[in-house]
């Protein structure tokens, strides 16, 4: 107020007048405390335009107390979550998200066979309940790049078409899902690269938010899904790496800010739940390789997943401070190396890169093979070297082997074996867990609770492993106070409700494991599975029998055994088996049977109980009548 306008203040009688109205007075005071609520971080602002009041968050994790729900139950908005893959197995990660008409999927990974499957290349979700429901897709979202997340998505295109569908991921990501589509009979569907924080509306009623966490590749995201019925975060693959090599690192300010808004559904990665403490820092393992490099005199055959790229990016950076070139073998491995190179998360020294052809050429000491072969898969670079048939790569006394990995479970006789093998051909083997030259990508328990802590949901659904590891995340979350009652453990196929005030399974979708032979989807089902099992445990027995155009049968019974007998061993066997076809057949005809189907069944089960009396095995019969 300036000096003139202090005098008339005081010359004058009268008071000051307002400028504003009461009602005017009223509503600014409303409005700042408005404001004051939102700032307040021990009470939660939810929803002023539904009435929501305030609850202390440190008594009660449950906080969103709605009055209009609390009057009428039935105006709940309700939708439904169903995971399609990756409980209770560790793999094939893929979940779907339905509200009314409209169904969002997160992942579409793979799993690899076990011994059980013969044949089998790779094992995907079962697709049927997207199937028909695939008017009802709106996009495919990925949280990162590693195989038991991204394996399936040109299956899952190939299957449901690519017009209506697009697929949203990292750069890094969706570089490397488009890869899996060649020689796929699948059109690449749209894209949309994302980074953290970015928020999309993608269908008239999701809207998805990406939220940058730490794992063993960069571009992995947790994603924040929105509904009118309920806010849900998908946690993805994550640990908390503190000193990340590279990326975006965690974003604890936006997981917090979530769980301040209000989550009411958490899914989180249960891998390594199971195991005490914190996971070690992606760095960690650039010193421990640093040590081993120093000790190795000769040269240096490195394996590791190919996927991982922030460790490929350190051992680079060692290899060229010990002077290096770097020769790569697998597939894999070579792909990595070319699509990362290209965008820029795998940065070469210039000249650094050798043909593997020229490995030989090279002075011992100035060599790093990285290779791919860590779970001792058959085929792979490593095995090759371990058994003596690489074409290019022969071990001979002064390599060192590391083997930068842990056997996934399931693996670990064949990655064992690989080891003897390297062992007997006088290589130094690098190997042992406490020498630190792996650490998983997985957060174990206090991350677990970490991540809880930070989001603060209503309702829990530990995901992302077997059944062991997503019933101890169960009572880790209690642990955190999440109660009891709200925290589902699921399988494959289970259709979850969702709202604001309830979380429960209210039934099943098909679901299961679709096997991958070649270039065929779901082709192989469980009874050639049993057939090649029985196959491989008790061999076949091929029954030629020539009939005549007048009904009769030759007498001259041919008959082949495949891993059942050694024919020259067996002779008297065979021939009893003969004259039992000879016998049946006869009967055959005077019971006047002339449908070969029923002919061939009769023959099949009287060699089949005849040889498992005899040899105590059970082989595939399979008679083959030929007409004359």
């Amino acid at each position: 107020m300036s000096d003139r306008e202090k005098r008339e203040v005081g010359n004058s009688n009268s008071t000051i007048k307002r400028h504003f109205s009461k009602k005017e007075d009223t509503n600014k005071i409303k409005s700042n405390l408005k404001r004051f609520r939102r700032k307040n971080t021990n009470r939660r602002h939810l929803d002023e335009k539904n009435e929501t009041r305030y609850v202390p968050l440190a008594n009660n994790r449950n906080r969103h107390v709605d009055k209009r729900n609390l009057r009428d139950d039935a105006k709940d908005e309700k939708m439904y979550v169903i995971p399609l893959g990756g409980l209770e197995e560790v793999g094939k990660n893929m979940t779907a998200f339905q509200y009314k008409d409209e169904i969002i999927v997160v992942d579409a990974g793979l799993t690899f066979p076990e011994d059980e499957h013969l044949g089998i290349d790779v094992i995907i979700p079962d697709f049927a309940y997207l199937e028909s429901n695939r008017n009802k897709i709106k996009g495919l979202l990925l949280t990162h790049g590693h195989e038991d997340h991204i394996g399936a998505v040109p299956y899952f295109y190939q299957k449901l078409g690519t017009e209506n569908i697009p697929m949203y991921g990292g750069k890094l990501t969706l570089a490397l899902a488009k890869a899996k589509f060649e020689k796929k009979d699948a059109k690449l569907p749209k894209e949309k690269v994302i980074t953290g924080r970015n928020i999309l509306k993608i269908s008239k009623y999701f809207t998805v938010e990406f939220i940058s966490v730490t794992h063993s590749i960069a571009d992995c995201y947790a994603i924040c899904i929105k509904t009118p019925a309920a806010t849900i975060l998908h946690s993805g693959d994550f640990k908390v790496d503190l000193t990340p090599v590279d990326g975006e690192g965690f974003d604890f300010g936006r997981l917090a800010q979530l769980g301040e808004e209000g989550v009411d559904l958490l899914l989180s990665d249960s891998t390594n739940a199971q195991i005490p403490g914190f996971t070690p820092s992606e760095r960690t393992v650039g010193e421990s390789l640093k040590d081993e490099f120093s000790k190795a005199k000769g040269r240096i055959i490195l394996a590791a997943f190919a996927s991982h790229v922030h460790r490929l990016q350190q051992i680079v950076n060692i290899a060229y401070s010990h002077g290096r070139k770097i020769a790569i073998d697998g597939r894999s491995m070579i792909k990595i190396f070319e699509i990362c190179s290209n965008l820029g998360y795998l940065k070469l020294p210039k000249d650094i890169m050798i043909d593997i052809e020229r490995v030989e050429t090279h002075p011992a000491d100035k060599v790093l093979i990285l290779c791919t072969g860590t779970q001792g898969e058959p085929l792979a670079a490593l095995s090759r070297i371990a058994n003596g048939t690489h074409k290019y790569i022969t071990l001979r006394q002064g390599d060192t082997v590391v083997i930068s990995a842990t056997p996934i479970p399931g693996n670990e006789k064949a990655a064992t074996k690989n080891i003897n093998q390297l062992m007997k051909r006088e290589a130094n083997v690098v190997f042992e867990k406490g020498i630190g030259i792996h650490v998983s990508g997985h957060g174990c328990q206090e991350e677990q609770k970490l991540m809880i802590n930070l989001v603060k949901p209503k309702f829990f659904l530990p995901v992302h492993g077997e059944y062991a590891m997503i019933k101890k995340h169960k009572e880790l979350a209690v642990a955190v106070g999440v109660e009891e009652k709200n925290i589902l453990l699921g399988e494959n196929g289970a259709k979850f409700e969702l709202s604001k005030r309830e979380f429960r399974q209210v039934g099943k979708v098909p679901s299961g494991a679709t096997f991958i032979d070649g270039f065929g989807i779901g082709d192989i089902g469980n009874a050639v599975l049993k057939d090649r099992q029985n196959l491989a445990d008790d061999g076949i027995v091929i029954i030629s029998i020539l009939k005549y155009k007048n009904g009769t049968f030759n007498e001259n019974i041919e008959l082949v055994t495949r891993g059942f007998v050694y024919n020259k061993d067996a002779e008297s066997l065979l021939s009893k088996t003969k004259e039992l076809v000879k016998k049946e057949l006869s009967v055959l005809q005077s019971e006047k049977v002339k449908e070969i189907g029923k002919i061939k069944q009769r023959i099949r089960i009287k060699v089949g109980d005849f040889l498992s009396k005899e040899t105590d095995r059970d082989p595939i019969i399979l008679p083959i009548i030929m007409d004359n």
